[in-house]
């Protein structure tokens, strides 16, 4: 193990610094699809998803359509959708889910706090 992994090395960092994105924590996630399977789950947070090997059919409960994505082809996810994901043929599609770590600080826990009283709007008086 002399060498990194490519996916580690960032030659290009310094130029997206200026982005916030690039300055947030990211947590990568890869598994495969097996030809056959399909696989499901409720997406925890905001993500892209990136396949490779093989066209994937994705869907989700919020929308009408299906989608069929391509090697190289991403897609976003938005958090609390139920997203559905199945191979097209008999090769496996590698999937990777790219999301960032949330930023919690003393105002964004307020936030929450705020948020879980579910207090509503205010009434007239």
């Amino acid at each position: 193990m002399d060498q990194a992994s490519p996916q580690c090395m960032d030659d290009d960092a310094h130029l997206f610094a200026h982005q916030q994105n690039e300055r947030l924590p990211k947590v990568v996630v890869h598994f495969q699809v097996a030809p056959g399977a399909t696989l499901t789950w409720r997406v925890e947070a905001d993500s892209t998803l990136a396949v490779q090997g093989a066209r994937l059919w994705l869907t989700r409960i919020s929308s009408p359509y299906d989608h069929w994505l391509v090697p190289g082809q991403t897609f976003s996810l938005q958090r609390g959708e139920r997203i559905w994901l199945s191979t097209d043929g008999e090769h496996i599609a590698h999937v990777s889910l790219t999301y960032l770590l949330p930023v919690q600080g003393f105002f964004r826990r307020c936030l929450n706090r705020l948020a879980c009283l579910s207090l509503g709007p205010p009434s007239p008086r």
